[in-house]
């Protein structure tokens, strides 16, 4: 199967966004200088309309069809970050407790969460509501696409 990815350029990031026709399999958050590129399926260009009325309006609630692939473990994380709605936020150390696990591992499961934004693991926060880790990391680009998601969705202060 032909892998294909659209670009739709964000505020914050170039969203590459993957489908397999019937549903998104992946999002990827790119640099702003990447390329944009056209939707390759109705499925793809129902996303690129959601997102759009998530950046007019921080409290949409995604309805386009998605999969999520991953461990059992990974499959529980994730469905307890969809109850985030509206904006709603968790520590790592909250959703660990409520899960019966570390921080670290709630950690690792929101780092590969294959469709961020969708399913907000930009919500989960390390104590006291600092940003913590993001897309795996802590480097400046994925904190400043959490941090940009946060602000917009007034969850952080601009100056936070």
């Amino acid at each position: 199967m032909r892998h294909v990815e659209t670009r739709y350029p964000a505020p914050f990031a170039v969203l590459g966004i993957r489908t397999d026709g019937e549903a998104v399999t992946g999002i990827r958050y790119l640099p702003r200088s990447t390329a944009a590129q056209a939707p390759h399926d109705r499925v793809a260009e129902r996303a690129c309309r959601e997102i759009e009325r998530y950046l007019a309006d921080p409290e949409h609630h995604f309805a386009v069809p998605y999969r999520l692939y991953g461990t059992p473990f990974r499959q529980q994380v994730w469905r307890e970050i969809e109850k985030l709605f509206p904006l709603k936020t968790i520590t790592y150390g909250d959703m660990a407790a409520r899960l019966q696990s570390s921080a670290r591992a709630v950690g690792g499961a929101c780092g590969a969460n294959p469709v961020p934004l969708i399913v907000p693991c930009h919500r989960v926060l390390a104590a006291g509501r600092r940003l913590g880790g993001f897309m795996g990391g802590r480097e400046d680009f994925p904190l400043a696409v959490k941090s940009w998601l946060l602000q917009h969705e007034g969850i952080l202060a601009a100056t936070d």
